[in-house]
Parts: structure tokens; sequence; C-alpha cells
């Protein structure tokens, strides 16, 4: 897929060349590898992927040299503005027009399953960072979807463990309305159920929701031990912030929240979300290599990196090195050459991904510092115990996927 460049992008598209410096050789019109950043820049997810995840693919980029086969690769991004029409539409536009070769990012699980599904039709590579529904290795899943950074299975896993082992037994969930929050629900009550707790209600909430109070004195009535939040972004902060103000969790019920990034914490600072638990893939100080890659992107983006960005970064890169050593950007060699690699970078350690395309790796649960245990503006999180691969993600033997059985 090396060929010209094409004009005719749709203004929303912001586009970006990184590549070594150019020189008149014949080798300069014979192409680009391009890669597409699809992602949420203006809504709720913004601050957890968003512009942060063209940043990380630009870095991966140069940190590979800005070329790969002798050509020069460029990113292009997009906001799908948490819309499966218009995630769909501009994906389409990016492989028959623009030709793209990958793409990634994809932080909404209704415009991930839709994205994925073009794009299987087209024979293009997805490495999804962002969307969490487990149905894009299971049920929906595809020969080139890849889901990389964590999903609705892995998230409960930790945190949901964690809390009915510390007598959160019955549990009523708060829930975006629509394919992400109704797996992260599910997936967590799941668990909860298999531990010997109870699932005692839900009331599902509209994503971007501002005004949680509704929701909040349903789950309050309940009497549950545990109140679920199977939500992310600014709809998180928005229900923990809100619950703070009734005073729910001075009053014996215990907020979880099921998809929690540092980013989240840092707005909802440390006086309300201390001791919160929750589970992730990265922590930026979490070793030297870690801490050394966060302080080069909160150079250039303002804010230390969530775990969809370090993601994002660790994908190109490996996507990239696939395509150096098969020698080419076919789709079906490349993904062939992604699913015998190990991987290994300050994302994650002994990687790999499995025939349904879900990255099989090691994951966090870690609790928010009290104010006076954080030693700097970032300084939020503590590591309390590391969840092995084979725990986090649902073994082969137990997909859904058509590829596996």
């Amino acid at each position: 897929m090396f060929k010209l460049w094409k004009q005719g992008l749709a203004s929303a598209i912001a586009i970006t060349t990184l590549a070594m410096p150019l020189t008149a050789t014949a080798e300069l019109t014979d192409g680009k590898l391009k890669i597409g950043v699809l992602s949420d820049m203006s809504g709720v997810y913004k601050a957890l992927e968003g512009p942060g995840a063209v940043i990380a693919a630009e870095m991966a980029v140069e940190d590979f040299g800005g070329s790969v086969l002798d050509q020069p690769v460029e990113i292009i991004s997009a906001d799908h503005q948490n819309k499966p029409d218009i995630g769909a539409s501009t994906a389409r536009e990016w492989i028959d027009a623009e030709e793209v070769d990958m793409i990634t990012a994809l932080d909404n699980s209704s415009v991930a399953l839709s994205v994925q599904g073009l794009a299987n039709d087209k024979k293009i590579i997805t490495m999804n960072t962002g969307a969490g529904t487990t149905a894009l290795t299971e049920e929906q899943c595809t020969p080139y979807g890849i889901h990389y950074v964590y999903d609705t299975h892995a998230l409960p896993v930790g945190t949901a463990t964690a809390m009915v082992k510390n007598g959160g037994e019955s549990w009523f969930f708060i829930t975006a309305d629509y394919a992400f929050g109704h797996s992260l629900r599910d997936n967590t009550g799941a668990v909860v159920e298999s531990l010997g707790g109870e699932v005692v209600g839900n009331v599902n909430a509209p994503l971007s929701t501002n005004d949680f109070s509704s929701y909040l004195l349903q789950a309050q009535s309940s009497g549950a031990d545990v109140i679920g939040l199977a939500n992310a972004g600014q709809d998180t902060v928005n229900a923990i912030k809100q619950a703070n103000q009734f005073r729910i969790v001075q009053s014996g019920q215990k907020l979880a929240g099921m998809l929690v990034f540092i980013t989240d914490v840092h707005s909802m600072g440390l006086d309300i979300a201390q001791g919160l638990q929750f589970t992730t893939a990265f922590v930026w100080n979490q070793n030297d290599e870690a801490r050394a890659w966060s302080e080069r992107f909160f150079e250039r983006h303002g804010a230390m990196p969530t775990m969809v960005h370090a993601g994002v970064y660790s994908a190109v890169t490996n996507y990239l090195k696939a395509v150096e050593e098969t020698g080419t950007d076919d789709s079906d060699t490349v993904r062939a050459k992604l699913g015998e690699m190990t991987l290994n970078d300050m994302f994650v350690k002994n990687g790999s991904i499995m025939a349904n395309g879900s990255m099989l790796h090691d994951m966090y649960l870690v609790e928010v510092k009290k104010p006076e245990e954080s030693e700097s503006e970032w300084d939020l999180l503590r590591v309390v115990s590391k969840i092995p691969a084979e725990q986090a993600y649902i073994p082969l033997s137990e997909s859904k996927c058509s590829l596996v059985n």
C-alpha cells in the first residue's frame, strides 16, 4: 500500500508528516506508510486519549527513525466525536482514498466495533488502544482486529475481586448506556457473583452526563455495599465528585471506579480520590524506563500519559517492527508476524497477541495516594498488586471468537 499521497482529505482531519529529512531522490514519490489515529478529540474521552494519542504515535514514529523500509511514515488523525457513523465514514475515506495501512486509538466501543468491522472487510489492521468491550475479541473478533491495552474482563478481575474480598458483597451499577458500559457492567457483575457477591440493581446513564444526582440517589437508596461506576473519562470524574458532595462514602457505601485513568485522578484531586482502587495497564513512574518515556511525553503534552497513551506508542512501535521484519505492509503478513512476536517495551513486558486479537499482558491494581504521600503533582498512585496476564484475560479455551474455536 506504499502509494502516492492523495489530496482531498476532509478538513476535520489533521495531518502530521513524520519523516527523515527529505532529499531529491526517486524514492520520495514511491509513497508512504500511513497510520491513522482515530480518537475523541473534543468530548468526554479527550483527556484519556484524544490529542495525546497523536503525540504518542508521533513519538513512536520519531523514535523508530521516521521511516520504515526506506519509506517515510505518516500519521493522520481525526475526531470520531463518539459517533459510530462518523468513525466508520472517516475510516472508509482513510482506507479508500488515503490508503491508510493501520488504524489505532478508537476510544469508544461502539465506534471501535464499527471501524473494526469495516477495516476487516477491507483487510486493514486495527490496533485498538482505547475501547473496552470484550466483543472486539470475542463475538465480533476479526482476523485483523487487535485489542491492545485493556478490556472489560481484565478491569474487574483486579478491582472487583479486591472489593468483594474486603466486604463489598452487594453491588449497584451506574452504567454508561452503550456497548462499553454494558460490557463492563456485565463482566464486573460476573466477577462479583463468582466470588459469592450479588448485583442488587443497575441504572443506565447517557454518555456525557453532567448531572449524576438522580442516579446516585438510586444507588444510595439501594443500600448496596458498593456503587460500581461502569463508565469512564469525564463521566467517572463527574460521578465521583458528585458522590463526594452527597457524602456517599462517608455514609458507609464504597465507590468502585471500574475504568479510571490518572488524568481522572488528577482532575478530581487527592482530597476526593484518595483511597480509590482501580485496575490499570500502566503507571507512568512504575520503573525507570516508563518514567523516562513519560517525562518526554509530558514535555510535549503537559500531562502524564494514561495507559492508553502509552499503549498507542507501544502499538505503533510494534506495528512498525513487524513491517520492517517482514519487508512488507501486507496486512495478512504483518498480522501473522505480530502474533509471533514477544512484545517488550516501556509499556508491556513479555506481551503476546493471541489468535482472537487480544494482547495478553499483566495488569496492576493501584490505589490513589493520600495527599501527604504524594511527592509531586503527578505522583498519585501506588501499585497494590500485579495481576498476571493469564488471570486478567479470557483464556482462549473459553473464547467465543470464531477464529479460535
